[in-house]
């Protein structure tokens, strides 16, 4: 009488137990699935980015726009206009020819004014780039802008120490007025002098999505063979 008792009360526990992991496992199982899927949803949204983006780099420029948003990221773009040297920017950069400043100059075009990042420069070729005067013709890509600086370091406007690209500050800052809320990036059009190097722009899109499926619908898979041996264990 006195071992029944507790044998009893285990033997009553068990099957609740082991309906609780079951629904735990179960939850787990849909979770898993779910987030599987979400993943090959988003492989496919990144495979339309990419051939979005491919198809504008190599397409004709057209007209630089007065205002631009994400759905123009990348576009080709062609503006003309007169540079205003005295209120260049240099932002630093750390690119395949190594560290060194992106030029952002303002152009002022006929109906609007917009950022061009002229290219690199490397420290020592940054009070002798070429700086050209009356109107000229750029060609390059939108990009969007960078607010509040680079990794773990802010811009500081007022000692004019970049490590963004952020426009609205950027224009502040040079008494700029009203600036079109993108910059270019200059292409490959090569300047008198060697420099600034445009035409550095990295496009690159991480695309990991199929194996972050593949992990949670591994998951799913390991947590269910789990639950097989649980069942086969409380049935033996």
């Amino acid at each position: 009488m006195t071992d029944a008792g507790p044998a009893g009360g285990r033997r009553g526990r068990s099957p609740l137990v082991l309906a609780v992991l079951t629904a735990i496992g179960l939850a787990l199982v849909a979770a898993f699935i779910s987030l599987g899927v979400w993943q090959l949803q988003r492989r496919v949204w990144k495979l339309n980015l990419i051939a979005t983006v491919e198809a504008r780099l190599h397409a004709a420029p057209v007209a630089a726009p007065p205002a631009a948003g994400p759905a123009d990221t990348y576009r080709r773009v062609s503006v003309r206009g007169v540079f205003r040297n005295d209120r260049e920017t240099f932002v630093q950069a750390v690119t395949e020819r190594g560290p060194g400043y992106w030029v952002l100059t303002p152009l002022v075009g006929s109906n609007f004014t917009v950022l061009v990042n002229r290219g690199f420069v490397p420290p020592e070729k940054r009070a002798e780039h070429d700086r050209p005067s009356g109107p000229v013709p750029v060609t390059g890509l939108i990009r969007l802008t960078e607010p509040k600086g680079g990794f773990l370091r802010s811009n500081d406007a007022a000692a004019d120490r970049w490590y963004s690209r952020d426009v609205a500050a950027i224009a502040s800052a040079k008494h700029l007025g009203a600036v079109a809320p993108y910059f270019i990036d200059a292409d490959r059009t090569p300047n008198p002098g060697g420099y600034p190097i445009g035409g550095l722009t990295v496009v690159a899109f991480r695309n990991s999505h199929l194996s972050y499926a593949l992990t949670w619908f591994g998951l799913a898979i390991l947590t269910v063979v789990a639950l097989v041996i649980l069942w086969r264990k409380r049935r033996e």
